[in-house]
């Protein structure tokens, strides 16, 4: 019997957090892939003789043992325009793991309508979910705090969207799935005690740091400022735009969650967008930073009563802090860059870091040079000599602005005593070959789809579970899309 040790807190807070939910039964569903790595780090026992019956669990035609089942409330502002109520609509959790107060969540996501559900059916196409598969576990070997994937069933049965597709389950594991939305959701109705429940909530199983601080909830706020400027730093540095950072969709413990239109880079462009449903380009790449306190904003305004007694002075609080963020993000950004860019940190050197790391930036852009490639690229070049230049010159349209760009580069690390093996090697150990590009996700998902073929996705997720290390007879992997290839849009499929 497959033993999964839950130790469920959430659903003690009260039944103004959520409403009680059973996922709906499928017909035929086949487990498609299980984490077993993931498993085994949640203390979940799966023998042998239990693998027939994770079908049932992961599909939702079973509740596990020890499972309280539940939609969580939560409101959000969604492109600007806040709704008061909107949920978990298609998701529900089954329950927190573990033997201590920071216990992940379990959540089902496909498994049918919730009262949160409004007009939706609640389920999931299988090509969303093969693709939040890929890229959250992507981002766990990209050492990107993350959600986690343990396992993707087909359901056996079609949802209806624009045609007919495949339907499937993901069952993901997060720290926490406490929004931004869900402290608004309380805040918009006026309800200040469970503003205030929440929070203890999230100190105690998540912010545990700031426990026995003077003043909790300034710390928390604090604490909560310091985990999405890091993310988000981390997001920069990789080229991924996650294409609808709505408050709903904005987890408060610095996790990358809801990979709904997401989308990591091929050929740079500083206002890249992928998402079809962004029409005027909010989270574009470079408006991320921005975004990430605007919505921090929208958490001050919410908690605002437990920052101090007096509104005056917890706007005061709130505002210093909210200043904090952009020297923060600022800082975590530049840290990142400079190991990508190969610099060691030299004192009173700050500005014209970031000033050589924009100009690369700048000229990127304006020759449409590959993201992930051109930093790997880097990566190889020597300090002295130009001998490997052309890896990287072919990457641009016009090499002559990599050339100069270059010289600075070199003359720049003439200031530091490394030599370039060990350069080279703490360089390659950040910037990774391989990353999820558009155009394999959805060879994967067109394999899966039509074709009922899961080799694809399968060979794709493991050359993505060791992204820094070149893998011999994966050169294909590395390659950007062919012009016929490229994916211009992505989709909110879930």
């Amino acid at each position: 019997m497959i033993k999964i040790p839950f130790n469920n807190q959430y659903v003690h807070l009260g039944d103004q957090f959520y409403q009680e939910a059973l996922p709906t039964p499928v017909s035929q569903p086949v487990l498609i892939r299980f984490n077993d790595e993931l498993a085994q780090s949640l203390g979940m026992s799966v023998s042998d003789a239990d693998r027939d019956g994770l079908v049932a669990l992961f599909s939702g035609n079973k509740i596990p043992e020890g499972a309280s089942p539940l939609a969580m409330a939560y409101s959000g502002h969604q492109f600007g325009y806040f709704s008061p109520q909107l949920g978990d609509g298609r998701a529900i959790l089954l329950g927190e793991i573990g033997n201590n107060d920071s216990s992940p969540g379990m959540q089902l996501k496909g498994c049918g309508r919730t009262y949160f559900s409004r007009n939706g059916d609640g389920r999931a196409a299988l090509g969303p979910v093969l693709r939040e598969y890929l890229l959250s576990e992507a981002m766990e070997k990209l050492n990107v705090p993350t959600t986690r994937a343990l396992a993707v069933v087909a359901t056996g049965e079609n949802v209806n969207r624009e045609r007919l597709l495949p339907g499937g389950v993901i069952t993901r594991i997060a720290s926490s799935y406490v929004r931004v939305g869900t402290f608004q959701y309380f805040a918009a109705r006026g309800d200040k005690g469970s503003v205030r429940q929440l929070a203890d909530y999230m100190i105690e199983h998540c912010y545990q740091e700031v426990v026995g601080s003077n003043q909790p909830y300034v710390a928390f706020f604090k604490a909560v400022i310091e985990r999405q400027a890091s993310l988000i730093a981390k997001w920069m540095q990789l080229g991924f735009i996650h294409g609808v950072m709505n408050t709903d969709n904005m987890s408060i413990v610095g996790e990358t969650i809801d990979y709904g239109p997401c989308a990591f880079m091929d050929a740079y462009s500083h206002q890249q967008v992928f998402s079809s449903i962004d029409q005027n380009g909010r989270y574009a790449y470079n408006n991320q930073p921005n975004i990430g306190l605007w919505n921090l904003m929208r958490l001050a305004e919410s908690i605002l009563p437990l920052l101090a007694d007096d509104s005056d002075e917890g706007i005061e609080i709130a505002q210093s802090l909210l200043k904090t963020y952009t020297y923060k993000y600022e800082q975590f950004w530049l840290s990142g860059m400079r190991l990508k860019c190969g610099l060691g940190a030299i004192e009173n050197n700050n500005h014209d870091d970031k000033t050589l790391i924009e100009l690369l930036l700048d000229i990127m852009h304006a020759n449409h040079a590959d993201f992930t490639l051109t930093f790997r690229a880097l990566s190889q070049l020597k300090a002295k000599s130009s001998e490997h230049d052309d890896v990287i010159r072919n990457l641009f349209e016009e090499p002559a602005q990599f050339d100069e760009w270059v010289v600075k580069w070199r003359t720049r690390l003439m200031l530091e005593s490394r030599n370039d093996e060990q350069r080279q090697l703490s360089m390659q150990a950040v910037n990774p070959a391989y990353i999820p590009r558009n155009h394999q996700i959805e060879a994967a998902i067109r394999a899966a789809e039509d074709n009922d073929d899961y080799s694809v996705f399968n060979k794709l997720h493991e050359v993505l579970q060791n992204p820094f290390v070149l893998q011999p007879g994966k050169e294909s992997y590395q390659r950007p899309p062919a012009p016929e290839e490229i994916v211009h849009r992505t989709f909110c499929g879930t």
